[in-house]
């Protein structure tokens, strides 16, 4: 089982000619809200913002030239409509980032977001949201799914709810917020007030949306490679050892920014739906952890939110999403330092990856919209410090470091929750021409490269960090060499069941 998945050292080219997700292009977007207040970080969006600037009066233009078909759709003849929502989800001052970092939030350097939309037309309503939080988890991430389902009357398997990873950001996890609670530790993980109120907000701007959708007609594919951005972990030294040691920041050290960039996939993908010539949203996925530097205090969506808003910016009309891919083991540790310089760098490079994503995309009819999802049943680790009894101990131990006592609680919440039977959805949004499945935890970026080969004649869209409790999910070849990590919780065999699961939405009836 080891080499199910290839262990390349070298970036994997797919094809950029695609046909799939090449051609012309045209659309819009939606204002931003606050504006950035933080030393280093503010000079860097204002720079950012200078190079943006320069942009728009060249993006409007091109949207004067548009894509050629068909007007604005017949409201007699429309069959799909779409409506979108955002919703502020920044945490409070003094708050846990990334669930055990010790330094809480001291500042806002940026808001955080949570930007989705809702799909009408297809049976009941499906819904996805990208949520600038680190990660949701176990029962919390059944609190998002349940209000949003309610808010939209829709099941709740049809709600996709994806963290797009800063480190900057939360992570929630209310059976170990409880756990917590019991040995005195209320609030130390986040706070279970602010994000009830969160998730109630999100609620309600998607409930608000629904009176304020358009319909579509076309559906829009576009992709581009993202030059030195990513980078994959696994490094190679001396004795052929493989090692996953390089991290978001290991551009500072010779021997992490001279290795090969490793497998990675180079594609930002960028889906958009459109009524008509007009395009109503553009949702863009690219697989990298998406950190320049963190555990400073700085609340921030970092260089991919960041790089998001200035795309809103160039095109107020076009409502923007951005998404992370499968992107356990890809970093931007190759060419990050973890300067604010490097910050400045990163926003560049990602948002030219969404400007030729877009002038890169073509237009189908879209002609139809399916929904599929199936069971993936994870084991837990067998890892020897991960036993129920030693995880207990753990955290209940005041002799400890709160942010280890923190950490035994979601482990121990995670092998609860697998204990009790409950499976994750692994949910598929096929539109004929392209596809959308996401993904737990923080897959690697092999499981991304799978689904792509697996549909060779269609554009799969992988979006990571859905149900976040299984942490990194690796592939059976860096199970293979020996990938460990305390952020680890899944068991050595999930390749095969995550292949399984992307045959029964990927490939159906065959």
């Amino acid at each position: 089982m080891r080499h199910l998945l290839s262990d390349n050292t070298t970036s994997i080219n797919t094809t950029e000619s695609n046909s799939r997700w090449r051609n012309n292009s045209v659309h819009q977007s939606e204002p931003h809200q606050s504006e950035p207040h933080q030393s280093d970080h503010e000079a860097v969006l204002r720079a950012a913002s200078r190079s943006s600037s320069a942009m728009t009066a060249t993006v409007l233009v091109g949207l004067m030239v548009g894509v050629s078909a068909g007007g604005r759709a017949d409201d007699a003849s429309e069959t799909y409509r779409v409506g979108t929502f955002s919703a502020d989800v920044t945490i409070p001052l003094n708050h846990r980032c990334m669930g055990v970092l010790p330094t809480k939030s001291l500042s806002i350097a940026d808001p955080l977001y949570a930007k989705g939309f809702v799909l009408l037309g297809a049976g009941d309503p499906i819904v996805y949201v990208a949520v600038d939080w680190c990660e949701i988890r176990n029962a919390a991430y059944d609190q998002w799914r349940d209000a949003l389902a309610n808010a939209a009357e829709t099941p709740r398997e049809r709600v996709l709810v994806s963290s797009i990873h800063q480190h900057d950001a939360p992570v929630t996890d209310r059976g170990a917020a409880r756990l917590l609670e019991t040995v005195g530790l209320r609030g130390e993980l986040y706070d279970e007030t602010f994000h009830e109120r969160t998730v109630a907000r999100v609620a309600r701007a998607l409930r608000e949306s629904l009176s304020q959708t358009q319909p579509v007609t076309h559906l829009g594919l576009g992709q581009a490679k993202v030059k030195e951005v990513a980078s994959n972990r696994r490094v190679v030294r001396k004795g052929g050892v493989a090692s996953y040691a390089r991290g978001s920041n290991g551009g500072g050290d010779a021997f992490y920014a001279s290795a090969p960039e490793g497998e990675i996939d180079p594609f930002l993908k960028t889906i958009s739906f459109w009524n008509g010539d007009e395009p109503v949203l553009a949702l863009s996925v690219y697989a990298t952890h998406p950190m320049s530097y963190y555990g400073r205090g700085e609340v921030s969506s970092d260089f991919v939110g960041l790089a998001r808003q200035q795309r809103q910016e160039e095109v107020p009309g076009l409502f923007q999403i951005y998404a992370s891919g499968c992107s356990g083991d890809v970093t931007a540790g190759k060419y990050n330092d973890g300067s604010p310089e490097a910050r400045l760098r990163l926003i560049g490079r990602m948002l030219q990856g969404l400007r030729d994503a877009w002038e890169n995309t073509r237009r189908v009819p879209l002609t139809e919209i399916s929904f599929r999802n199936t069971q993936l049943d994870l084991d837990y680790s067998p890892d020897p410090h991960l036993t129920l009894e030693s995880l207990r101990e753990r955290m209940e131990n005041d002799r400890l470091r709160v942010e280890d006592r923190i950490l035994a609680a979601m482990g121990l919440s995670s092998r609860l929750r697998v204990a009790s039977g409950q499976t994750i959805d692994f949910p598929c949004i096929d539109f004929g021409a392209a596809q959308i499945v996401l993904f737990p935890g923080e897959s690697f970026v092999g499981y991304q490269l799978l689904a792509q080969r697996m549909r060779p004649d269609s554009s799969v869209v992988s979006i990571g960090y859905g149900e976040c409790w299984p942490g990194y999910i690796p592939t059976a070849a860096a199970f293979g060499d020996n990938f460990a990590n305390s952020w680890l919780w899944t068991a050595p065999g999930a390749e095969d069941r995550i292949r399984a699961a992307l045959e029964r939405v990927l490939l159906p009836g065959k």
